[in-house]
C-alpha cells in the first residue's frame, strides 16, 4: 500500500489499492493478439499491491513523525527508526549485516531506476549502498512511465528492495524484473513461477521475497474443489525446499478477506491467499509500529488496519501442516496464516525514494504486508549469515521457537502481538490478537537481536 503523490499514475482508490497483487485468471490476450495462452496453464493477471491515495506530493527529503502527523495524520518512519524498534543495531555491531547472502524479489517489470533510488535511499540515512542486480525474465518491455501498471510495480520494486537493504544492508539484492504482458495473453504467477525456479536451480539467491498473491476462491476449479491449479503452480516452492532456499509471501493486505477476479471488489466471507497461504511458504502478516523519534515503542505492537488490514485466516486449499499441530485449536483442520509479522501500517509507514516516474521524484511514505515480506527477508539474510549456511524453510523451526516463548523463553526473539485489536475488513470480520497465535499476526512479531541467533540454531543446515 502507498500514500502516492500527486503525479504518479496509479489507480487511487479506497480499500481495493490497498489489497494484495490480484489474480484476474482468465486469459487476457493484448490487443491485436490472435492466439491465447495454452488451457492447461492457469492463466492470472498481476497488479501491483503498492498502489494508493495520493495525498503525499513532491516530498523533497523524509519528514519527522511530528511533521508528518502535523500533514497528514499519520506517523512515518525511517530505517533507522526500524532498526532500532526491531533491535537491530547490536547485531551490526557484530558484523552481522547479511554480509555473503542473496535476497532475491520478484516483481512485474521492475523499476530503470532501482539502484540510483538505492543509492540516493541509503546516502540520506547514512547506510552504505549495495549492487542490485537486475535479472530480466523474459522480453520485459521498455519502461513507460504514463503506464500505471508498470509505475505501480515500479513503485513495488522500489519498496521490496529499500525495505531489504534497511534490514541486512551487506546483502547482495537481486531484482527479478518479470515480462507479465505477453502477446499470447497475461502470465502472471507461471511466469514468476518459472523465473524462481531457474535462479534455485542455478544456485542464485539464498531467500525469495514475494509481495504479490491471489485469492485462492479466483483459481480455475476452485468452486468445484479443483485445486489442481494452484498445485501445478509449487513446483518453484518445492524446488526451493530441496534446495534449502527461504521463500517468503506477503499474506494480503484485505484482512481476513480479499480480492474478487476483477480486483475491483471483495469477498464477503473469510478467504485466503496464494502463494501465502502454501505450507512450503513462510507468511508475513502485518503490524503497526508506535514509535518515538528515536525508534523506541511508545506503545506495544498492534494488528496493521488502516488503508488495508493484515491478511491472515485459514486456507481453503491446504490442510494443517503438521508445523501447525501445536497451534491446531486456532486453525483447526487447515494452514493457517500469518506465520510472523512486520510493520505494514500506513500509518507509520515507511519512507522510500523513487525517480522512476519524473513527473513525481522524490520521497513516499509505503505501507502494507508488501513491506513487511522484505523486511523480513532481510532478517533471514541475516539469520543466514550468522548460521554460515541457509537457514532454508524455516516453518517447522518457527513454530518451535514459538512453543518456547509461549513457555516465557525470552531468548527466542519472538515477541507476541496482543493488545486485541484486528484484522476485519471489508465488512467481513477477522481475527483478533490474543496472548500466543492468532490469525491477525501470526506467532507475533521477532527481537532481531534474540530471533536471528535463535533461528540460525533451530534451523537445519541446507
Amino acid at each position: 500500500m502507498r500514500i502516492a503523490r500527486t503525479g504518479r499514475r496509479v489507480a487511487a482508490s479506497t480499500a481495493a489499492t490497498a489489497a494484495l497483487v490480484v489474480a484476474a485468471l482468465a486469459t487476457v490476450p493484448l490487443v491485436g493478439a490472435t492466439t491465447a495462452a495454452p488451457a492447461a496453464v492457469p492463466h492470472t493477471k498481476a497488479v501491483p499491491a503498492i498502489a494508493g491515495h495520493t495525498l503525499v506530493h513532491g516530498v523533497p527529503s523524509p519528514l519527522p513523525i511530528a511533521q508528518c502527523q502535523a500533514k497528514w495524520k499519520i506517523a512515518c518512519y525511517n530505517p533507522l527508526q526500524y532498526r532500532t524498534a526491531y533491535d537491530l543495531n547490536a547485531l551490526y555491531r557484530k558484523g552481522i549485516t547479511g554480509k555473503g547472502r542473496t535476497i532475491v524479489i520478484v516483481d512485474s517489470f521492475g523499476s530503470p531506476t532501482i539502484q540510483h533510488d538505492l543509492d540516493v535511499y541509503s546516502k540520506q540515512f547514512g547506510l552504505p549502498s549495495t549492487k542490485v542486480d537486475v535479472v530480466k525474465w523474459g522480453n520485459v518491455p521498455v519502461f513507460d512511465p504514463k503506464n500505471s501498471d508498470m509505475t505501480g510495480w515500479a513503485g513495488e520494486s522500489t519498496l521490496d528492495v529499500e525495505m531489504a537493504h534497511a534490514v541486512a544492508p551487506d546483502a547482495k539484492i537481486v531484482l527479478v524484473e518479470t515480462a507479465v504482458a505477453e502477446t499470447e495473453g497475461t502470465t502472471g504467477l507461471p511466469e514468476m513461477m518459472d523465473a524462481e525456479k531457474h535462479l534455485i536451480d542455478h544456485g542464485v539467491g539464498d531467500v525469495i521475497s514475494q509481495s504479490f498473491g491471489a485469492t485462492e476462491n479466483t483459481f480455475p476449479g476452485f468452486d468445484k474443489g479443483d485445486f489442481s491449479s494452484i498445485g501445478k503452480l509449487r513446483y518453484a516452492f518445492e524446488d526451493a525446499n530441496r534446495k534449502h532456499v527461504t521463500v517468503l509471501a506477503s499474506s494480503g493486505d484485505g484482512g481476513a478477506t480479499d480480492n474478487t477476479a476483477d480486483g475491483k471488489g471483495y469477498y464477503k466471507e473469510r478467504v485466503n491467499s496464494w502463494p501465502s497461504s502454501d505450507p512450503l511458504v513462510t507468511s508475513i502478516g502485518g503490524t503497526q509500529l508506535h514509535l518515538n523519534d528515536k525508534g523506541e515503542r511508545v506503545k506495544p505492537d498492534s494488528v496493521y488496519n488502516d488503508n488495508g488490514a493484515g491478511g491472515g485466516g485459514q486456507s481453503h486449499v491446504f490442510s494443517r501442516p503438521a508445523f501447525q499441530n501445536g497451534v491446531k485449536s486456532t486453525v483447526g483442520a487447515r494452514r493457517g496464516t500469518p506465520d510472523v509479522s512486520m510493520a505494514a501500517a500506513v500509518n507509520g509507514g515507511a519512507w522510500i525514494y523513487s525517480s522512476f516516474d519524473p513527473t513525481a521524484t522524490g520521497w513516499d511514505v509505503s505501507g502494507g504486508t508488501s513491506e513487511a515480506c522484505p523486511l523480513f527477508s532481510g532478517i533471514i539474510a541475516l539469520a543466514d549469515q550468522a548460521a554460515g549456511h541457509r537457514v532454508g524453510n524455516i516453518n517447522e523451526a518457527l513454530y518451535t521457537l514459538y512453543k518456547r516463548s509461549a513457555h516465557h523463553d525470552k531468548s527466542t526473539g519472538i515477541v507476541d502481538v496482543n493488545d486485541g485489536t484486528d484484522n476485519s475488513y471489508g465488512g467481513v470480520t477477522g481475527y483478533k490478537a490474543v496472548n500466543g497465535y492468532d490469525m491477525a499476526t501470526g506467532v507475533g512479531t521477532v527481537d532481531a537481536l534474540r530471533f536471528v541467533p535463535a533461528l540460525a540454531r533451530a534451523s537445519r543446515r541446507g
